[in-house]
Parts: structure tokens; C-alpha cells; sequence
């Protein structure tokens, strides 16, 4: 395969799952016992540019036109984004008039509270369903997928973003190089664009983050590596955070180059040496990762197994994505796990990818106890 950046040759292996159905892909009762689609998931690593990344298998417009994540049903992320929010209005003394924009919009679940604070606000999200709620619930949304040419429909029809938003999009792109292209477009010429994603490198290697790893998520990314893709734009990295949420994110403000309104930071040196330091321009640790997971694994079935043996129930809070690579990889079926909870209605009564595992609502579990 091509680097989806340099377009190098990839050949090294990062980490091979196995294969996988679709994280997403919860089944309905009525198909339980119709054919699934399995894939292989294995994680590459491009020896030039050091982008970690997955063959495409299916395309995003079979991934996320009708999707079931809604940002909005997790408490802790809310309040997350309610103090993201608060804190950027003051932190760039963003003005009223002010035009905010994000990509992957979901349900509106951030743009409400700029809203909230009487400031404009356009969605882009690729779900039809979720694009509908969030026009339900008062957010303008366009229902498109994003890159180049959505970016030249909106720049033309007079909206360019003075903050732009991307939180958890950035690993779900197939075609970066477009993707950071129509960024470019859409960010007004002394803009702000703020993106935010989950499964960073650093953390994905050190913590033992593997459950990242799904169909979903094209790309794993290092600072050093969005550098030199954002770079190769015209835009700038001038800061850089990590954050708690999603078990560690990486969270980046970005300019045009020829915008002098904002220097860089020595955040970004510090987590470049941090990087540097913790071996990412070293093939070797990515060499060193698939025995690192095998060992999980194995500690994994010891837990599983110790608690059957136990007589112990076993159910799980939660129906994510890195829920089912977990699984998948471990091995770990229905002889285990009795059922898993979602707060999410629209996961409610479906199952499992692959498993079958029955998705029930969390008042289950005091019902089983």
C-alpha cells in the first residue's frame, strides 16, 4: 500500500489484529444469522513520514452516511466541551460576530454552546441521520462530507471560518491530503483552526492503547508527522495540548503561515522532545509493539477465565468501537459476556458486531444485578 501522505511504500506492520467487522456495525435481530463482513485489521507504519495507518477496506461513504455515535450521550465529554468552549471565547477574545464552523459536527453537541452565546454556527457532517437531529435541534448542519470541493461550496457562498473546529475527525480521513486542503480553504486568512483527536501515538504505544486500532480510524498520529502535513499546506501548528478525554488526546491550534497574530508556543518543542525522546523517529519501537500486545492479551484471558472459574457474571458498561477490537482480538464471545449496556437509544436492542453480544439500556444491570 501508499502512504496516505508521502505516498511512500508501507510494507512495515505496526499490529495485526486479525480479522474484524466494521467497529460500528451493531446488527439488528432480524439479520443475527445472515453473513457478516470480516476484515482484516492491521496497522501499518510508513517508514519515511512515521504515519501509522490502515489499508482501506471500505469506503467512508458506507462507514458514516447512517451512523451511530452521538457525541452527545457521554456526560464526561459534554462538560469537557462545555469547558473547551468557555475557554477559547476568552483565550482568543473571540468577537460576537465571529463565524464558527466544525467538521464532523455530529448531533451539534459543541455548537450549541457557541450558540448558546449568541455566536454563528454551521455544522458539516457526513451522517444523514445525525445531520437531521442536529438541524432539530437548532443547528444549522450541512450534510455533506468534507474536503476540497464542500470547502470551495462554502467559501463561495461567503462564510469562511474565523475559529475552525475538528475534534475526532482527523483519524477517520482516507484522503488526508484533500482533507487538509479544504481546511486550508475554509480557514479565514487570520482564522484559528482547533483540532482535537484521540488515539495519539505517544499514548496508543506507551498505555498499550491497541482497542484504538479500528476500521474507522485510518491514521495514527505523532506531532511530528501533523507537522510536516500541515506544513506542507501553508499552515502552522503554534500550540499544542494534551488533554484527559478519550484516554489522552492531542489537541492542536493551527494558522496560515503568513498569519503573524499568534507565535509558536514552546509546547511544541516540549512535546516534539517528548516524542523524540520516547523513541516515535525509531523504528525499532514500532517494531516492538505486537509482542508488547500479546502479552495484554494474554494477561486479558487470565481475567476472563479466573472469573469464570469463579462463577462470576460478567456484563459490560459500554458498546464503543475499541469495545469490539478488544473482543475480536482476545477472542472473547458470548461464553464470556452475558450482555453490554449503552446510554444511547439507537444501540439499544441491536447486538454486537460479530459477537452478538445483545446491547441492552443500563437499567439492566440493576435488574440482573
Amino acid at each position: 500500500m501508499k502512504c496516505r501522505f508521502c505516498n511512500n511504500s508501507v510494507k512495515e506492520v505496526f499490529l495485526d489484529l486479525g480479522m474484524s467487522p466494521l467497529a460500528n456495525s451493531n446488527l439488528k435481530l432480524s439479520v443475527l444469522n445472515n453473513g457478516e463482513s470480516f476484515y482484516p485489521l492491521c496497522a501499518y507504519f510508513c517508514s519515511k513520514c512515521y504515519l501509522v495507518q490502515l489499508d482501506e477496506f471500505e469506503s467512508p461513504e458506507n462507514i458514516f452516511s447512517d451512523y451511530d455515535y452521538y457525541s452527545s450521550f457521554s456526560d464526561t465529554f459534554n462538560k469537557h466541551i462545555e469547558s473547551f468552549v468557555n475557554s477559547t471565547i476568552s483565550r482568543f477574545d473571540i468577537s460576537q460576530e465571529s463565524q464558527i464552523i466544525e467538521i464532523a459536527s455530529n448531533d451539534g453537541y459543541l455548537l450549541k454552546y457557541f450558540k448558546k452565546k449568541k455566536f454563528p454556527v454551521l455544522g458539516i457532517e457526513p451522517a444523514r441521520n445525525i445531520a437531521n437531529d442536529a438541524e432539530l435541534n437548532g443547528i444549522p448542519t450541512l450534510n455533506k462530507f468534507f474536503g476540497v470541493q464542500t470547502a470551495k461550496e462554502v467559501s463561495s457562498s461567503g462564510k469562511k471560518a474565523n475559529i475552525l473546529i475538528a475534534f475526532n475527525v482527523l483519524p477517520h480521513v482516507p484522503d488526508l491530503n484533500d482533507f487538509v486542503e479544504g481546511l486550508k480553504i475554509l480557514l479565514d486568512s487570520k482564522g484559528i483552526l482547533i483540532i482535537q483527536f484521540s488515539a495519539y501515538l505517544t499514548n496508543l504505544i506507551e498505555q498499550n492503547q491497541f482497542d484504538m486500532i479500528y476500521h474507522e480510524h485510518f491514521s495514527y498520529f505523532s506531532l511530528h508527522t501533523l507537522q510536516k502535513i500541515f506544513s506542507s499546506f501553508g499552515l502552522s501548528i503554534f500550540d499544542a495540548e494534551e488533554v484527559s478525554v478519550h484516554g489522552g488526546s492531542l489537541r492542536l491550534f493551527i494558522k496560515h503561515e503568513k498569519n503573524s497574530d499568534f507565535e509558536i508556543t514552546p509546547n511544541i518543542n516540549k512535546l516534539l522532545d517528548a516524542e523524540k525522546q520516547f523513541g516515535l523517529l525509531d523504528s525499532s519501537i514500532y517494531n516492538k509493539y505486537p509482542e508488547k500486545i500479546s502479552n495484554v492479551k494474554q494477561n486479558i484471558w487470565k481475567l476472563f477465565i479466573s472469573a469464570k472459574q469463579n462463577n462470576k457474571k460478567i456484563v459490560c458498561y459500554g458498546a464503543p468501537a475499541k469495545g469490539n477490537t478488544l473482543l475480536h482480538f482476545c477472542g472473547i464471545g458470548k461464553d464470556f459476556i452475558e450482555y453490554t449496556v449503552d446510554k444511547n437509544p439507537r444501540k439499544q436492542n441491536l447486538f454486537l458486531p460479530g459477537t452478538h453480544i445483545p446491547i441492552y439500556s443500563p437499567e439492566k444491570i440493576r435488574s440482573t444485578k
